[in-house]
C-alpha cells in the first residue's frame, strides 16, 4: 500500500474510533433527541455529533480537503482531488429503535474513485475496512466473497419493501427473489459487508445517496467482489446499489437492472 494511502487508512480508523464513542454513548439512551428532516426522515442528536466530530477531526488533521456528509453538506477544500465522504449513522432507523445494525460509513474519494472505505458497526461489535489494491478486511482478518456461480445456489439480500414499491420495481425485485435459494431482508450497509465476507451473494438497494454507498463499494470490490448501481454503472453515486461476489453480477442485472434512457 502506497504510504499516503495507509496514512489515510489509519486516520479513516481514526475516525471510525471516534464515532463509535459517541453513538454508543447514545445509544438505546431513554433521553436522545430526535427530529424530522425535511425528506421526513430522523436524524438524532448522535447524527450530528458524529458529522461534527469527524468534521473537526478533519479540519485539524486534512485541512486541505472536501468533507461531504449527510448531515452537513459539502464544505470545499482547496484540495481538487480529495474528499471525505461520511454517513454518521447508516441505519438512524434502527438506531432509534435499538436494533444493531447501523453502522458509521467513512470514505476518502481521490480523483474522483473511492480509495477508503471503513464501514464500524459497533452495537454488532465488528468494522470492515478496504484501501485501493490493498485488500478487505474485517476486524483485522482478510476477507473474501463467495464462490457460488448459480443465482439457484445464492443468498440474496434486500432493503425493505416499501422502497422497492416506491421506485415501482417490486415486481422486480420478486422475480430476482424467486430465482435465488434464499432471501433475507437486511438492508443498509450490513448486506454489503455481508457480500464482501462471503455470507451472502447478492445485496441490492432500489433508493440510495452517495454516502450511502462510498465506503461499502471499496469493500466490495477489495474483496473480490463487483459494485454497481442497477443501471450496470461502477459508481456509488447513481442512486441505487447492487454489490455481488462477481460471478452473478450479470444474471442479477438481467432480473432487476434499470435499462439505461435511450438519448
Amino acid at each position: 500500500m502506497p504510504a499516503a494511502l495507509d496514512q489515510d487508512l489509519k486516520l479513516a480508523l481514526e475516525l471510525a474510533d471516534l464515532a463509535d464513542r459517541i453513538t454508543m454513548a447514545r445509544y438505546g439512551a431513554d433521553d436522545l433527541q430526535v427530529e424530522t428532516k425535511p425528506d421526513r426522515t430522523p436524524v438524532t442528536e448522535a447524527d450530528r455529533a458524529v458529522e461534527q466530530a469527524l468534521r473537526q477531526h478533519l479540519s485539524r488533521s486534512r485541512p486541505a480537503d472536501a468533507v461531504l456528509g449527510e448531515e452537513m453538506g459539502e464544505t470545499p477544500g482547496t484540495s481538487a482531488s480529495r474528499r471525505w465522504i461520511i454517513d454518521p449513522i447508516d441505519g438512524t432507523k434502527s438506531y432509534l429503535r435499538g436494533m444493531p445494525t447501523w453502522a458509521t460509513l467513512v470514505a476518502l474519494e481521490v480523483d474522483g474513485e473511492v480509495a477508503v472505505g471503513v464501514a464500524s458497526m459497533p452495537a454488532l461489535g465488528h468494522r470492515w475496512w478496504a484501501a485501493r489494491d490493498s485488500g478487505a478486511f474485517c476486524d483485522g482478518h482478510p476477507i473474501r466473497v463467495s464462490g457460488v456461480s448459480e443465482l439457484a445456489d445464492a443468498q440474496l439480500c434486500w432493503s425493505g419493501v416499501h422502497e422497492w414499491d416506491e421506485v415501482g420495481r417490486l415486481g422486480t425485485l420478486l422475480a430476482l427473489s424467486r430465482a435465488c435459494w434464499r432471501t433475507r431482508g437486511v438492508g443498509d450497509a450490513w448486506q454489503y459487508m455481508l457480500v464482501a465476507e462471503g455470507a451472502a451473494d447478492v445485496a441490492v438497494d432500489p433508493s440510495v445517496s452517495l454516502w450511502d454507498m462510498a465506503a461499502v463499494k471499496i469493500i466490495v470490490e477489495q474483496a473480490g467482489g463487483a459494485f454497481t448501481d442497477l443501471h450496470g454503472v461502477i459508481t456509488a453515486s447513481g442512486g441505487s446499489g447492487l454489490a455481488t461476489n462477481g460471478l452473478l453480477h450479470q444474471a442479477v442485472l438481467e432480473y432487476i437492472g434499470i435499462p439505461a434512457a435511450a438519448n
